[in-house]
């Protein structure tokens, strides 16, 4: 009987972690996809998906649309993400800082934490210029495409370094290479410096400045970033790092902790 019980346990489990694959898959595709191309794309059976996909569908987590039979997210997850941060005071401290940092250096703001072992930009706010920054809140990015990526894989070992991150991840949007021992050259300038600034590895026009926001072990648990266009950013360096500084300085001050009433 015990024997019995763990199996569906397991396979109870094993559906769980299928099911926030599938959740997770379409986050980052950002796109409605049928069932079976999903189930191609992930290297699952068709047939668990789409029992999965009816499962998540039928409790409003995932929704029609599109036509066809795709689906995506659905607005239940926004209901729940909602509850989330109506429930912590970090995240107002986060937007206040968020907002303070554009007002004063009037540069796109961002507060950006890793997603796995990719980086995401979990907030922002753009500055007053007409100059805009295209970035999508919430998209897995490589970690060593980024300035902030330097400093939140600081507290890791070399070896452990080059283990999270996928190889492929190495490979620049515009297809050259970025050498691992480069990066880890990087990542140690940025862990004894504590702050990172370069031209953006993305695009041709910007520099990015990003600074730790430590968590309670001492390490970076998130970074604040500023985006900027690349003869600004440079020309008002020593400003914008300080206002950084000091914006960081505020949010390690201010826990996640629940709001009152």
């Amino acid at each position: 009987m015990d024997a019995v019980q763990d199996e569906a346990a397991g396979k109870r489990a094993r559906g769980l972690d299928r099911a926030f694959e599938i959740l997770d898959f379409l986050r980052q595709k950002r796109q409605a996809l049928k069932p079976n191309e999903i189930a191609a794309q992930i290297g699952a059976p068709r047939s668990s998906v789409y029992e999965l996909v009816n499962l998540l569908l039928s409790n409003g987590i995932l929704e029609f649309t599109g036509g066809e039979g795709r689906v995506y997210l659905g607005r239940k997850l926004y209901f729940l993400g909602a509850a989330y941060e109506n429930h912590f005071d970090f995240t107002r401290e986060c937007e206040a800082t968020l907002e303070r940092l554009a007002d004063e250096t009037r540069e796109t703001a961002q507060f950006c934490m890793l997603d796995g072992n990719r980086y995401t930009v979990v907030r922002m706010r753009e500055g007053a210029r007409p100059f805009r920054i295209s970035t999508d809140v919430g998209q897995s990015v490589p970690i060593p495409w980024t300035a902030s990526g330097r400093l939140l894989v600081a507290h890791l070992a070399d070896e452990e370094i080059l283990s999270f991150i996928p190889p492929q991840d190495f490979r620049l949007p515009g297809g050259e290479w970025l050498e691992p021992q480069t990066f880890i050259a990087e990542v140690r300038q940025a862990e004894r410096e504590g702050l990172f600034t370069f031209n953006s590895i993305v695009d041709s026009f910007t520099h990015c400045f990003a600074v730790p926001v430590r968590g309670e072990e001492g390490h970076a648990a998130a970074t604040l970033c500023l985006v900027t266009p690349r003869d600004d950013g440079i020309a008002n360096r020593d400003r914008y790092l300080d206002c950084l500084k000091k914006a960081a300085a505020g949010l390690e001050h201010a826990p996640a902790r629940p709001r009152r009433g």
